[in-house]
Parts: structure tokens; C-alpha cells; sequence
């Protein structure tokens, strides 16, 4: 189950908690209300999210935060690091998007007794080549979800996997694709591995119907 931060339908939340593996993001903004088991974090390693998130006693000693098993940073500090004089350029405005927050992450995650990953710059380019398959416009970079989804499609270990998605409005910074990626996740419903999370699905799963 990977729960995005948007708004999740009354009811859903027994259904997350009974999955197998459960992602949040960042703040998990709707914890609670989407469930509470939570087996990994995915942070915004990078920029001003990154800084808060490290820098908030609130985020650090958050009951989600507490529960995680795992803290993936979802950004390749090598990438964005390439990345950087780019955007400079492009969107001078994001002076410090590629700051580098990754060894706070670790440290924080190791002296929790959490373990740390790096999703690999190789996801983001593959990414960033289906979506670019699909017409997207010009963007920044991919957002968090589609990069984890992209993560968990893309690992053997998951080859058996249905992936559920809940709480992803495909909407949000306009520095992401996210009609691209609405496209992109449909073709991945399409190919079986994905599902969303609609309310008669997470009714009926509920009541064990």
C-alpha cells in the first residue's frame, strides 16, 4: 500500500493497515485517517522539505515517524547534484532545491535504529524517460510517489506485488508532471500491477465481503 497525502475515503483505513507493507511520505499528512501501520517513510532528501523535515522535533517524534522500520530518501544526492547547474539556469528561483539533506536522513535513521536507502538515480531516469514517452510537459523533476512506485515496480523482490495506491491526486508543485504521471500510473493499472484504492473496493475488503 502506498499512501500519498491527499484525502483518502472514510473507511479505508483498517484496509491499509492490513497490507503487507505500508509507504508513507514526508509529513503523512493524513495519518490516522489513512491508517496508522507504517513500515517506511519516503522523504524529499533534498531542498527546503528536506531541511524542515530534519530541523522539526514535531516530524522527528511523529507517531508515523516512530512506527517506520525504513526512511528512503527519494533523491539521488549524484543526480541532483548534476541537476543543480541546470537549474540554475532554467528556474533560478530554486536556489536551494538541491541542497543535499541525504546524511541527516541517514544519521537520523541509524541513530533510531532505522535503515536508510538511497532510491538510485537509475529509477528517476527511467522515470523520466516513460514519462517523457508520454508526452509530458516540461517539469522539474518527478514527484515522490511516482518515484517510489516506480521503485517498487522496478525490484525483483516485488515481481509478485499487486501495488495499491491511496491518497494520490496526481496534483500539487508545479514542478512535477502529474498529468503525465495520472497517465503513466494508468498504464500501470492497465498491466495489473497497480491498483487505486476506490470506496466500494476498500468498503467491501472491510467488511470481508
Amino acid at each position: 500500500m502506498i499512501v500519498g497525502n491527499g484525502p483518502v475515503d472514510e473507511g479505508a483505513a483498517p484496509l491499509i493497515d492490513s497490507a503487507d507493507l505500508v509507504i508513507r511520505f514526508n509529513g503523512s499528512r493524513n495519518f490516522g485517517g489513512a491508517g496508522r501501520k507504517t513500515d517506511i517513510i519516503a522523504v524529499c532528501n533534498t531542498g527546503r522539505p528536506g531541511a524542515t523535515m530534519l530541523a522539526d522535533p514535531a516530524w522527528r517524534d511523529s507517531e508515523a515517524v516512530n512506527r517506520t522500520a525504513e526512511i528512503w530518501s527519494v533523491r539521488d544526492p549524484d543526480k541532483f547534484a548534476e541537476l543543480k547547474p541546470q537549474l540554475a539556469i532554467t528556474h533560478p528561483e530554486l536556489d536551494d532545491f538541491c541542497d543535499d539533506y541525504t546524511d541527516g536522513f541517514e544519521a537520523f535513521a541509524t541513530a533510531k535504529g532505522k535503515q536508510h536507502r538511497i532510491i538510485n538515480r537509475d529509477i528517476h531516469e527511467a522515470l523520466d524517460a516513460a514519462l517523457v514517452a508520454l508526452d509530458a510537459e516540461p517539469y522539474v523533476v518527478p514527484s515522490s510517489g511516482m518515484v517510489v512506485i516506480q521503485a517498487l515496480l522496478s525490484d525483483p523482490h516485488h515481481a509478485e506485488d499487486t501495488l495499491i495506491l491511496a491518497g494520490f491526486g496526481h496534483s500539487g508543485w508545479d514542478g512535477h508532471p502529474f498529468d503525465a504521471e495520472r497517465r503513466l500510473v494508468d498504464r500501470y493499472i492497465t498491466s495489473g500491477r497497480v491498483m487505486r484504492l476506490q470506496p466500494l473496493f476498500a468498503s467491501s475488503l472491510a467488511q470481508g465481503t
